[in-house]
């Protein structure tokens, strides 16, 4: 338990981002931070990483892998996963680790996906929603939804949704979606309107990432509601500053003046692991996590999501996913 001397300290690296978010943080806090999973902590049992070919979700998949699971790494392109195998095994060479084709935006192949590993997986521990894109211009996934919205928020959810039954049937069964300290720039606001996809107006990439980051930490606290009837816990964190191909193709200006302080993959990808295997993270559901510790959802109390936007945003990507929605 942190003193009260350790949880201002705390809570000062958490609103200073540059000491926060980047490889110090970590540096300080793991000197208070609650205590590393035992090492079989994960034995028997199977996990789903996206986006798990390179950089975050490589790194928490390696990560899970440590600790015995069978981990299921989900990717779009086969060469890439088989790489990503043959990194985890050149540390860990007994690693249970599984490359699976899946494109997380496009709903055909989720629910092929789901239907596929529902069968061959019974009982599943956790999925990592960890897949993330930041197009310079506006795509759309093979449903026609805008990019960022479909491999954030919409392909997420149905996965979810799909695997349900798999995750209820296992003791302490975990969901963690990756966002970003980013979404606390892009709260939901009545701005959003009726354009989640972005099909109007000037399209800007770094925008529409931290606003589908945002919905996704609004989604993390809607999702734990529906599932809490199943025992599932659910979660969002953001993994501070991590220096992955990533940041470095999306933001190269931020990534060269940075990299002297960003965090590597294996520190950025700490909280997700953990937030996986410890039986501390069990006890709450729908929480956003940084550093092993819950962190504020708002940077700025006046800065919040505004509920009608928060429901209209929840019902459009409930209908979108192809779900039943619940009150938001």
């Amino acid at each position: 338990m942190p003193s009260p001397f350790t949880s201002a300290l705390d809570t000062t690296l958490d609103k200073t981002l540059v000491l926060g978010y980047s490889k110090i943080g970590p540096a300080l806090r793991r000197h208070w931070w609650p205590a590393d999973p035992a090492s079989d902590t994960m034995a028997g049992r199977h996990v789903v990483v996206t986006g798990a070919s390179g950089g975050l979700g490589l790194a928490a998949a390696a990560g899970i892998a440590r600790l015995g699971a069978t981990v299921h790494l989900l990717g779009r392109t086969q060469s890439r996963l088989t790489d990503a195998v043959e990194t985890i095994r050149r540390d860990q060479p007994d690693a249970d680790v599984l490359p699976e084709v899946c494109d997380i935006s496009d709903l055909d192949a989720v629910r092929t996906y789901a239907a596929d590993l529902a069968q061959r997986v019974p009982v599943l521990h956790a999925i990592v929603h960890n897949a993330g894109v930041m197009p310079p211009e506006r795509a759309e996934s093979a449903q026609g939804h805008e990019a960022t919205l479909a491999t954030h928020v919409i392909g997420p959810l149905a996965m979810t949704e799909a695997l349900r039954s798999n995750l209820a049937a296992a003791a302490s069964p975990r969901v963690v979606v990756v966002s970003s300290g980013g979404m606390y720039s892009a709260p939901l606001d009545s701005t959003i309107g009726d354009d989640v996809e972005y099909r109007r107006g000037r399209y800007e990439g770094i925008r529409a990432y931290a606003r589908t980051k945002r919905i996704q930490v609004t989604m993390t606290e809607l999702m734990a509601q529906r599932y809490a009837v199943d025992g599932i816990t659910v979660h969002s964190m953001h993994p501070g500053w991590a220096d992955t191909p990533g940041i470095s193709d999306s933001m190269p200006t931020f990534s060269r003046v940075l990299r002297p302080i960003l965090r590597s993959g294996k520190l950025g990808a700490d909280t997700i692991v953990w937030l996986t295997a410890a039986e501390e993270a069990s006890g709450s559901s729908g929480l956003f996590w940084c550093d092993r510790a819950p962190r504020s959802t708002y940077y700025l109390p006046s800065r919040q999501d505004d509920p009608a936007a928060r429901r209209s945003v929840w019902t459009y990507v409930c209908e979108a996913a192809g779900i039943a929605h619940t009150p938001a």
